[in-house]
């Protein structure tokens, strides 16, 4: 298995320079701003998200001043008291893109926020301290107990707001299986451990977060675009 030294040389050399690498690694929110966070803003993430799934982001994304209107700007307290006669004729609205069973994941996930709310107080804070070392079972309780937020969906929510996870982006998964770290279904429970496992040894070797070191190993691989030149 590569170091991340390794990784971090081969990155570096393929940027042109660690200057440039450095100036395309993100990393992600302290718990404390996550924290912060309303919840409503987390609802309004998981329906862009799941919206996005299977559709151009830029039609989503410019539809969404549609949706926000539509859905009370994901207020949870109003959501959770609209009738099923009431989804149904906003689902149909013509500012928003018109597909029920995405729009029937919105008052699924609201109720998904709110149970934790109950439990903890705070879905914001549920999140902000669920231990990175074991994204994956956060990435497995949102499909468990979300709509249609298995596979990247769930995971690019989490990156969208702020939280450390990495992700299995193609180039990601393509690094894994050359180096025979998973083998098999992406999403089966071996090949996430598996995942896992591997990021947290070099969390250890480098201290970085999993969003930082998931761009890395990316950007170790796959097509090479450089900045200055758009190669």
């Amino acid at each position: 298995m590569e170091t991340f030294s390794d990784i971090y040389a081969r990155a570096s050399a393929r940027k042109g320079s660690e200057k440039i690498l450095m100036s395309l690694i993100g990393n992600p929110l302290s718990a404390a701003e996550l924290s912060t966070i309303s919840d409503d803003v987390w609802l309004e993430e998981f329906t862009r998200k799941v919206f996005q799934s299977g559709f151009y982001w830029s039609v989503i994304n410019a539809k969404w001043p549609g949706f926000r209107e539509v859905f009370w700007d994901f207020n949870i307290a109003k959501l959770l008291m609209m009738s099923p006669e009431v989804l149904e004729q906003k689902a149909a609205d013509e500012r928003i893109v018109r597909n029920y069973k995405k729009v029937q994941t919105i008052p699924e996930n609201c109720y998904m926020i709110y149970d934790v709310q109950q439990s903890t107080g705070s879905f914001s804070e549920f999140v902000a301290q669920w231990p990175s070392d074991n994204i994956i079972g956060l990435w497995a309780y949102l499909k468990k107990n979300g709509a249609r937020l298995g596979g990247n969906t769930g995971p690019f929510a989490l990156r969208a707001m702020g939280k450390d996870t990495f992700l299995l982006s193609r180039d990601v998964e393509a690094y894994l299986r050359a180096h025979e770290i998973i083998e098999g279904g992406l999403q089966s429970k071996r090949s996430l451990q598996a995942a896992q496992d591997f990021f947290n040894e070099l969390v250890e070797q480098s201290n970085w977060s999993l969003h930082a070191l998931s761009q890395l190993v990316a950007y170790s691989v796959g097509d090479n675009l450089l900045p200055e030149t758009g190669e």
